[in-house]
């Protein structure tokens, strides 16, 4: 694979996956995952590529260890990774512990033309340079080159078991530093939990997470330096108003629970054409009549329901959103296009920067489409989630007049 010189810049490929889907059925999905990803690297010719995944391992990871083995193995030395010849690979296996346990996998990929890489030792506070390929899995705990926390139980007790947390790790390339976070936070558990207040309880669980992961990786125990956070944000369209949106004209049916009485579905019906059902809302079905609302123009009218990120606004940064919502499609492996009726759709499959890293990534010397944002495998399926990807070029020396990062690459 030909690949341009780093003297010029080095192009940066940043994808994040959840793929949990991936393990539950690994003979009909990972075949034409793998493929739709290699033919992003392959389009996009990184220098420097990441691949942030969440759920890995599926649902039962004791169970899947042989297609994780597999998978990982696949990727490190198939033929169209083979101009990448280091690697790190960090993948949480310690299933055994509810404390600890996340089911994040970060893979980091070098291209043999970029000369000089430093990956940031957290625990001797200096840079080392990159060589070889290393898998590191287990107990990530004990791991000095990058730091992993799960979120506390408290932070959404409703589910018994949470694998929620972050990984980061820290990077040098052209002598320019930032942070790479993987992150994955709390779903909605009730569709109509969701539907009663606007914003959703969920959504302030969200960002009680979100806020807490950049209160962290800018704190006081390491220098500053750009970052860029992606994974599975769970990031849902407000559901109030969207169901108010799209049922505007309709009248709504409450079915309760005879023995408690409790709400267990809304039914919304058209005050005419024979009340012909638009919307049916339980805890964990949404079936909406007309699919076609969330894929035409890639869903660009549902933007304005996707409200999560404002309140970061300060401090993060995303690039304009022209894929459609990356959940929930559906798991049939000919079904590329078609979303599950279990949620409504969102994008909660993000890559998010902070403004330093806004700037690095904006840096361009001509009007060359240079920065992409997007999303894998459009018409195919590629698990209940679409994988997102990240396509820019850090030009070279672009990061020394952030925070003097260019002198914590010297390695010491």
């Amino acid at each position: 694979m030909a690949v341009k010189g780093a003297a010029a810049g080095a192009g940066v490929l940043l994808v994040t996956a959840n793929v949990g889907s991936l393990f539950d059925d690994p003979e009909n999905l990972q075949k034409n995952w793998l493929r739709e990803f290699y033919q992003v690297v392959h389009a996009h010719k990184p220098h420097f590529m990441a691949l942030h995944c969440q759920e890995f391992g599926g649902k039962n990871y004791e169970a899947s260890m042989s297609h994780v083995d597999k998978f990982v193995k696949e990727l490190l030395s198939s033929d169209a990774m083979k101009d990448y010849n280091r690697a790190r690979v960090y993948l949480d296996e310690n299933y055994k512990s509810q404390e600890h346990f996340t089911a994040l996998g970060s893979f980091y990929f070098l291209h043999e033309s970029l000369k000089n890489i430093y990956q940031f030792d957290f625990k001797a506070k200096k840079y080392k340079k990159v060589t070889g390929k290393e898998i590191y899995s287990d107990t990530l705990e004990s791991t000095p080159m990058l730091e992993k926390e799960k979120f506390p139980q408290d932070y959404f007790p409703e589910c018994k078991w949470s694998r929620k947390g972050f990984i980061r790790t820290r990077w040098c390339i052209t002598d320019c530093a930032f942070d790479l976070v993987n992150i994955h936070l709390f779903h909605d558990a009730s569709n109509l939990i969701a539907w009663e207040t606007s914003p959703s309880v969920y959504s302030g669980i969200r960002h009680k997470a979100l806020g807490y992961v950049l209160d962290r990786i800018i704190d006081q125990r390491f220098e500053k330096v750009s970052y860029f956070v992606f994974g599975d944000f769970n990031f849902r369209l407000d559901a109030k108003a969207v169901v108010e949106t799209l049922c505007a004209k309709a009248t709504m049916q409450t079915v309760r629970a005879a023995d408690t009485n409790e709400v267990v579905k809304l039914i919304f019906r058209e005050s005419d054409n024979d009340r012909k059902v638009m919307l049916q809302l339980e805890k964990k079905l949404f079936d909406y009549f007309n699919q076609d609302v969330f894929r035409d123009n890639n869903g660009t009218a549902l933007l304005e329901f996707d409200r999560e990120l404002s309140v970061f606004k300060d401090r993060l940064y995303e690039l304009d959103i022209s894929f459609p919502p990356s959940y929930p499609y559906s798991e049939d492996s000919s079904q590329g296009k078609q979303y599950m009726n279990t949620r409504c759709p969102a994008w909660c499959d993000r890559i998010l920067m902070s403004h330093s890293a806004k700037e690095l990534i904006l840096k361009s010397e001509n009007d060359e489409k240079i920065v992409i944002y997007d999303h894998i495998g459009p018409n195919v399926c590629m698990g209940d989630h679409k994988p997102v990807f990240l396509s820019f070029r850090i030009a070279a020396g672009a990061g020394k007049p952030i925070a003097n990062v260019h002198k914590c690459c010297v390695v010491q």
